[in-house]
């Protein structure tokens, strides 16, 4: 039987205790979470629902609202996206109340490759495991080499090359 080593090509890796759970934010984003491209946000706008609207995210980072035009969120907290908006909104309401909450966190992706049923891109979910990734890829393939998977990580311009042993792992082994 071949062996095919299983890849697992993690751009833009997020560690999973960037996120905790919070009832503040509806993918459990923590506060200090950077909006990124392609992120579906959610803002409330009290007693205006012309305003209130879900918006995702340009590639160049920016959203349109109405009032404000253009705004750059790529990069910014939540918090800093609600402050900003709320005094903008100051020239053309009295008091505004402004919520700004992440929907889906689309801009964080894991990518599996290798002898998987569904290679290719997955959204980076709250606390992902490399069991839950197998998982969302369909599960290892036929003819997967279940003792030599390889988690690569990008910090800035280096890869980091983790071994993973799936066998041993699923048997108690290893944790």
């Amino acid at each position: 039987m071949k062996r095919f080593l299983l890849f697992f090509l993690i751009a833009a890796f997020v560690a999973s205790s960037l996120f905790v759970g919070s009832p503040a934010y509806s993918q459990n984003v923590t506060p200090s979470y950077k909006i990124g491209a392609d992120d579906l946000l959610y803002i409330y706008v009290w007693k205006e629902p012309d305003l209130t609207q879900e918006l995702v995210v340009a590639p160049d980072g920016n959203i349109t609202f109405p009032l404000l035009e253009e705004i750059r969120v790529k990069g910014r907290t939540v918090t800093e996206v609600k402050n900003y908006m709320t005094e903008q909104l100051k020239k053309y309401i009295t008091a505004p109340e402004v919520t700004v909450t992440v929907r889906e966190s689309r801009s964080r992706r894991i990518y599996v490759i290798g002898k998987v049923n569904t290679p290719g891109p997955q959204p980076l979910m709250v606390g992902m495991t490399v069991l839950q990734a197998l998982s969302a890829a369909g599960g290892l393939g036929e003819w997967a080499d279940e003792k030599n998977i390889v988690i690569v990580r990008k910090k800035g311009d280096k890869e980091i090359h983790i071994p993973f042993n799936y066998k041993k792992y699923v048997w108690g082994k290893i944790k």
